[in-house]
């Protein structure tokens, strides 16, 4: 799917957990893309405070706000011609997203404190861990920018699930880590590798870095065996051996979610279950049990 958006113009939207690469996926995207001659530009909504992401994010002109004592461009212009990377979109503000929509659907923009009309040609390439679709429900994200984003969208499963990547991602990480190190090389024992075949990696790939680079570190003369790992990851039980929920788990998993979904009313909840709000009442305490 990347290889075949990555030629084309299309928005695309990368989902998945934290961790699993979905930076590395939108920077393969704009590679292949005509666009590749220009670096990307980068913006993550995550790491700016709410009040600065807009500027950030279009610019300013002398004066827009207290502190802004020359105009600036913002990360928009500076990808004029080549691709944005918009890292945790779902934490935009509001405000934002609507003048992210205009880029969108006009290609112009305006910067903060000024009525100037700029014209822009870029790609936006769009990730987060947060389900867009009921962040449009709770009305935290606009459904309007939601769709537009949406063209193509690439959810990264997570490492768990794709078990046959962790070979080649450990021997190209640990790779990058004897060059980082110097060490002069490297290799994991078959009863290490077998614990991290074993491990589901809650943190994904950026889990199976950190256990690799910290292994390498405390091994002796590059040779990761199965002590060098955390003592919770030599302990974890084989995926086989993890519980797997019952029904009854299920279901109440499913009824707290929709009670968080009502914000709590449980007459609404009741209808959106399809049962009377005193099987609700039952089913609640049973849980309680």
């Amino acid at each position: 799917m990347a290889d075949k958006v990555a030629v084309t113009d299309a928005n695309v939207l990368i989902t998945g957990e934290s961790g699993t690469g979905k930076n590395v996926l939108a920077e393969y995207i704009h590679q292949r893309s005509k666009r590749a001659a220009k670096d990307a530009v980068k913006i993550d909504c995550a790491a700016l405070p709410r009040e600065l992401i807009e500027a950030e994010l279009f610019g300013y002109e002398k004066g827009a706000f207290t502190g802004a004592v020359a105009a600036k461009d913002g990360r928009i212009e500076a990808a004029e011609g080549s691709t944005l990377l918009l890292d945790e979109i779902a934490l935009l503000p509001f405000d934002a997203q609507a003048k992210l929509l205009r880029v969108l659907e006009q290609r112009e923009f305006e910067k903060l404190g000024g009525n100037k009309i700029h014209k822009i040609d870029v790609r936006i390439v769009a990730m987060t861990n947060v389900d867009l679709d009921s962040a449009v429900k709770r009305r935290t994200f606009r459904e309007d920018l939601y769709f537009r984003l949406n063209v193509v969208q690439i959810k990264m499963p997570p490492l768990s699930e794709r078990r046959e990547d962790i070979a080649p991602l450990a021997e190209n990480l640990l790779r990058h880590f004897v060059q980082k190190h110097g060490v002069t090389e490297a290799e994991i024992t078959p009863a290490a590798f077998k614990l991290l075949q074993n491990y589901d990696f809650p943190g994904n790939i950026r889990e199976l870095s950190n256990l690799l680079e910290r292994a390498l570190i405390l091994s002796e003369g590059g040779k990761i065996d199965s002590d060098d790992f955390p003592v919770a990851l030599q302990n974890a039980p084989p995926p086989n051996d993890k519980k797997w929920p019952s029904l009854t788990d299920m279901e109440e998993r499913h009824i707290r979610e929709t009670l968080r979904f009502t914000k709590g009313n449980k007459s609404r909840a009741a209808e959106l279950l399809k049962i009377s709000r005193k099987n609700l009442y039952e089913k609640l305490a049973k849980f309680e049990e």
